[in-house]
């Protein structure tokens, strides 16, 4: 059975349709809605609006539920890992073998860097920012397979599988090299015998002579918060991929674009803030309790805790934090930032302030608090983030590229300048 909405406009009523989610999300289509009255809608910051319709990810926020292509988080959590992980993400359907081991062959082939694309990392200065040069390196990839990336789409999407693994593996080899180069320090290749996660550790910390070789738990935890990162909805940076997609824009000027998004501090920088966070305290010659006290007065910030849109227990979190616990275990670390976090997440799960309010610990807390203990420099946790969230970013882009009756994209706006003024002529100022 169809619904209408109606709305009355100057004594005239108008009737706008619904459309309903597979999973009972109910939306009003209002693409009408100017055409027909003259109105636009007024939505700041895009809270209440929809700019899509996909098939990619749900969240249900109230009630704590993620799920990439209707596959509960918490099952691909336990029994996927983030290549399975990203390619359901991207194709729709869990590969079979064949197409595993097909998809894994194409990362490997394009896990390396072209040998003159390295020497651009020569013209950035060592204290260079790593996203902007992230974002650089993943725009210039055009100008490297220039085939995979024609702004045609028809042609861009013949060729969709060969470019998502290239902007898959290569983002993490860019990655790896910007750390390196940032410290003075020898690219290391990457290996074609090792797993994704196994190989970007390998790239960031090996040595000429040595090859690090990480521990299994470490290789899992490091999967895992990529994989929980893998998607999360029309975000900020989702929606500016999207948006530049729209223009019909290739696959490599989307996703650096989506790169640019993700480096504000309002998206991509939680878990930076997190243990920029634990450092203030332990500055401050606390253990956390004090600074527990300050953040129910509202005298402090607790960074870490909560999130814009679950009003429930963040699901990503409840997995995340038994992988820190493990890693944590396993390295047997004695740091003071730790004790710090585990003090201020003991609060969150037993205060009745942070219950009521649902302050619980989100992804960011612990995927920061792993990222440390494993030796990633704060600089490089947002550039961790665009690693993990690639495989969204290449499937909302193939959405839009698939659309044959996609528009571009172009937000209206209630004009509140000046009104019409006639021009003087600057001798007459």
């Amino acid at each position: 059975m169809s619904k209408n909405a109606r709305l009355i406009l100057d004594e005239k009523e108008h009737t706008l349709p619904v459309i309903i989610g597979t999973e009972g999300e109910k939306a009003i289509d209002v693409r009408s809605l100017r055409a027909d009255t003259g109105y636009i809608t007024f939505d700041d910051g895009y809270g209440n609006t929809g700019s899509c319709e996909s098939e990619v990810t749900f969240i249900d926020g109230e009630k704590g539920i993620l799920r990439y292509r209707g596959y509960p988080i918490e099952e691909l959590a336990e029994h996927s890992d983030f290549i399975e992980s990203a390619y359901l993400i991207m194709n729709g359907e869990l590969p079979t073998r064949p197409q595993r081991l097909a998809f894994s062959g194409l990362l490997r082939e394009n896990s390396a860097v072209p040998v003159s694309m390295s020497y651009h990392f020569e013209g950035f200065p060592n204290e260079g920012s790593p996203m902007a040069i992230l974002s650089a390196m993943l725009s210039s990839l055009a100008c490297y397979f220039p085939s995979l990336a024609t702004n045609n789409r028809e042609k861009d999407l013949e060729n969709f599988n060969h470019a998502a693994a290239v902007a898959i593996s290569k983002v993490r080899t860019i990655a790896a090299m910007t750390y390196r180069m940032g410290k003075g320090l020898p690219f290391i290749y990457p290996r074609r015998d090792l797993a994704y996660a196994d190989n970007f550790l390998h790239m960031m910390f090996s040595e000429p002579y040595y090859d690090h070789v990480p521990q299994p738990e470490i290789a899992r935890a490091l999967n895992l918060i990529l994989l929980l990162h893998a998607d999360h909805e029309q975000n900020c940076s989702t929606s500016t991929v999207r948006m530049v997609a729209s223009s019909g824009a290739n696959l490599f000027a989307s996703v650096a674009a989506g790169v640019c998004a993700l480096w504000g501090p309002l998206h991509g920088g939680a878990n930076m803030a997190v243990i920029k966070m634990l450092e203030q305290i332990r500055a401050d010659g606390d253990d956390g309790t004090k600074f527990i006290e300050q953040a129910k007065s509202g005298e402090r910030r607790l960074m870490g805790f909560g999130h814009r849109v679950y009003k429930n227990y963040d699901p990503r979190a409840k997995i995340i934090g038994k992988a820190c616990d493990n890693v944590l275990k396993k390295l047997g670390l004695n740091d003071p930032l730790l004790d710090i976090a585990k003090k201020l997440e003991e609060a969150a799960l037993n205060d009745d302030y942070f219950l009521e309010r649902k302050l619980y610990p989100n992804v960011d807390f612990y995927s920061g608090i792993i990222m440390k203990a494993i030796g990633i420099p704060v600089e490089m946790f947002t550039v961790m983030f665009a690693i993990g969230r690639m495989p969204g970013w290449i499937a909302n882009w193939k959405e839009i590229a698939s659309n044959p009756k996609g528009r571009i994209s172009r937000p209206r706006q209630v004009y509140q300048g000046p009104v019409s003024r006639s021009y003087v002529p600057v001798e007459k100022r």
